[in-house]
């Protein structure tokens, strides 16, 4: 299995490092057949905070067939994220996986991404919930989009988040979708999250 990283500029490395981690956890530890790929616009993306990536693969190379799962961290609109969030590579990309049912998993803002292309329209789903809920109220003027102020939302294949705290819970959420319960109950005490 491959998930397919989408590293926006601007992206939060904590919720992209979540994803490296645990599904790199289940694939040593559990001998679960995954592989995470991060893609993006340009061969090395920018973090928010300055960090520099470099990318397996480019947007423009990028075959949705070739992948089971697509993941998407989210960023800081102050840095720029939301100049390739809501670019239409970006947009279509997501309506690819979406219209062949594939798992979509969102952390924090990279919901409005999601919101943007469409795919939320009739669906569940939360973002960034502080700031008075803001980015909530927000995401609730994009068409169709029922916003649900819980740390995780799963409406079908797709699953969003409201802030960076639930970052390693989303991962594990993806990684049951795409595996099982005992293997993620197994990574999760051998990484900490559970006794």
């Amino acid at each position: 299995m491959k998930v397919l990283l989408l590293c926006l500029k601007a992206f939060e490395t904590m919720e992209f490092s979540v994803f490296i981690d645990i599904m790199g956890w289940a694939r040593d530890e559990e001998k679960v057949n995954i592989k995470v790929v991060t893609c993006g616009f340009n061969k090395t993306v920018i973090s928010t905070f300055g960090v520099p990536i470099i990318m397996d693969t480019l947007m423009d190379d990028v075959d949705v067939n070739d992948y089971d799962a697509l993941a998407i961290p989210g960023g800081f609109q102050e840095y720029g994220f939301r100049e390739e969030a809501f670019d239409i590579k970006t947009l279509e990309l997501i309506r690819k996986f979406n219209s062949q049912n594939k798992p979509i998993a969102s952390i924090c803002v990279a919901a409005f991404a999601l919101a943007k292309s469409g795919i939320l329209n009739g669906k569940r789903a939360t973002t960034y919930h502080l700031l008075n809920g803001a980015r909530q109220k927000e995401l609730a003027l994009y068409e169709g989009t029922i916003v649900i102020n819980e740390p995780i939302v799963i409406d079908g294949n797709i699953i969003t988040s409201y802030n960076p705290q639930t970052a390693s819970g989303v991962a594990f959420k993806l990684l049951e979708i795409l595996s099982n319960t005992e293997k993620v109950d197994s990574i999760k005490r051998m990484m900490g999250f559970i006794e």
